[in-house]
């Protein structure tokens, strides 16, 4: 089902953005678009490194296998265009002469390009009218006044983009797009504002932009039609579309949205998971506190301020002390559990109990186990191992925190300078619940290889890259590892049945992450 035509649940249409030196460049990258599956293009006359208007603009609209929208955009609102105004505002009038099924012209500007129609509009081609803030995102009644003054200039569709100082600036954005009158394009750029291009369909709004390749955007944080399409399930997005998400800081490393979005379309659950990068988690609940907002996995730094978030917190994951899973329940109550430790803690005892002979009980009792690491992890892998009869050490940067963390489970705690030379006893088990050695920092390790043939097993959460330094030298070392996919996977089985109310795709699940 690629590109995911098959049953399109919605209209809005996808753009994707060409820039090129050439308009022979342009032609070929048209051609990508309707390849991958946009529904038009947009032409960045700006772009250009030489332009003759007349010809340029009839052989795109004539050669162009997809609708054109027209855009010449000038410096003073984000372009690269810094000729004189009147040059530009007729090369926009000549494309909408010339059978362009759209052009784009800003606020600022509309009023002199009116005058200079003299009423002569095209009837086949619609005018855009664009305003665009690199700085924030405006209040409610801000945006409504500028939406006003966009809708008051002739415009036949709307379009507005501002920037995400913080993921809930974008609920403002939603706001006024479900309640517009009249076709609407409102994005929020950067990362913080990536759900307002995924989310489009479900609130509305008449485009979104995706772009051909990763990192070619002609405005930040648009992601690649590739991704919207085979990712996020673009075209079976609507209005009663549940929405879930990773809320973490940083997360655009994270798997969780491929392997749940494929699960979701693999049963026709109505459902789109996406990255979430959240500075405050009580924010982001206070703001998002419709039943539409689901469900949210929960990955470093929020594992454990979010617990004061939910109304109700599972026992074992209040013990911990930490969060991974949170569901909106039918009466908009939020319930929290830890699914960390179950997905962690059984991948190490599948693991050992291959190595040992059957034994009843679990393998991990009575075995030393280190946990380097004393924030929502930690606390969650030193519990589950304490709960399998294991003698847990904690081994953290800050010794305060680790002997906080040992004394709730009745361990020891040491600084994690100190544990290279921590090796009372062989056939330890070393777990690392910490991000050293996560991309892009891949050379860092928290302990030295010498020290790593005094264990048994070493396991690490860290699961991009997949084979960490810490795993490789334990490897090199004749150590047994796990890696952070098999805790990845074993975790996201129960989140995804808390999601939907259904079993979880298992062997889908190991099928998606085995090619990371």
């Amino acid at each position: 089902m690629e590109g995911g035509e098959a049953m399109r649940r919605n209209q809005t249409l996808i753009c994707a953005p060409i820039m090129a030196d050439t308009v022979d460049q342009m032609l070929n990258l048209m051609q990508n678009a309707k390849t991958s599956g946009a529904d038009l293009v947009e032409v960045r006359l700006d772009s250009l490194k030489s332009f003759n208007p007349q010809s340029d603009i009839d052989t795109i609209v004539k050669q162009s296998p997809l609708p054109t929208l027209f855009t010449y955009r000038p410096t003073w609102e984000g372009g690269q265009y810094a000729g004189d105004e009147a040059s530009r505002l007729d090369a926009l009038r000549l494309a909408m002469e010339l059978g362009a099924d759209y052009i784009d012209v800003e606020l600022k500007a509309i009023d002199e390009f009116n005058t200079a129609l003299h009423g002569n509009k095209s009837a086949k081609c619609k005018v855009i009218v664009s305003s665009h803030n690199y700085d924030n995102t405006p209040s409610s009644e801000e945006l409504g006044n500028l939406v006003a003054r966009i809708q008051a200039s002739g415009a036949d569709i709307v379009k507005f983009a501002t920037t995400a100082l913080d993921i809930t600036d974008v609920a403002r954005v939603f706001q006024i797009t479900v309640h517009s009158q009249v076709p609407i394009i409102a994005m929020v750029m950067g990362e913080k504002g990536l759900m307002s291009r995924i989310l489009c369909p479900k609130f509305g709004g008449y485009l979104t932009f995706g772009t051909l390749e990763v990192g070619k955007v002609s405005a930040p944080g648009q992601p690649t039609i590739k991704d919207l399409l085979n990712i996020y399930n673009f075209r079976q997005l609507g209005p009663d579309t549940k929405i879930f998400g990773i809320i973490g800081k940083p997360v655009s490393h994270s798997k969780s949205p491929l392997l749940y979005n494929e699960a979701f379309r693999s049963v026709g659950f109505n459902g789109v998971y996406m990255p979430l990068l959240v500075d405050d988690v009580a924010t982001l609940f206070r703001t998002y506190s419709s039943l539409d907002f689901a469900g949210f996995s929960c990955t470093i730094p929020h594992k454990e301020a979010i617990v004061d978030c939910c109304d109700e917190v599972d026992p074992t994951a209040k013990l911990i002390g930490a969060v991974n899973c949170v569901v909106r329940r039918p009466d908009g109550k939020l319930f929290g559990c830890n699914t960390d430790y179950v997905g962690a803690i059984s991948a190490i005892e599948e693991v050992l109990q291959g190595s040992q002979p059957i034994m009843s009980g679990s393998p991990l009792a009575g075995k030393l186990f280190v946990v380097i690491g004393a924030g929502g992890a930690g606390k969650a892998l030193a519990y589950g191992a304490k709960e399998k009869g294991a003698r847990v050490v904690i081994a953290n940067r800050t010794y305060e925190r680790a002997r906080e963390l040992a004394d709730v489970v009745g361990g020891q705690a040491l600084s994690l300078d100190e544990l290279s030379n921590f090796h009372p006893e062989t056939d330890m088990i070393l777990a690392n619940t910490t991000s050293i050695g996560m991309q892009p920092k891949v050379d860092d390790t928290p302990i030295s290889k010498e020290a790593l043939r005094y264990y048994s097993l070493v396991f690490d959460a860290v699961y991009t890259p997949k084979i960490t330094r810490l795993l490789r030298e334990a490897q090199e070392s004749g150590v047994n590892i796990v890696t952070g996919v098999e805790m990845f996977i074993g975790q996201a089985y129960e989140q995804y049945e808390r999601f939907t109310g259904l079993p979880a795709p298992k062997e889908l699940f190991k099928k998606i992450m085995a090619g990371y």
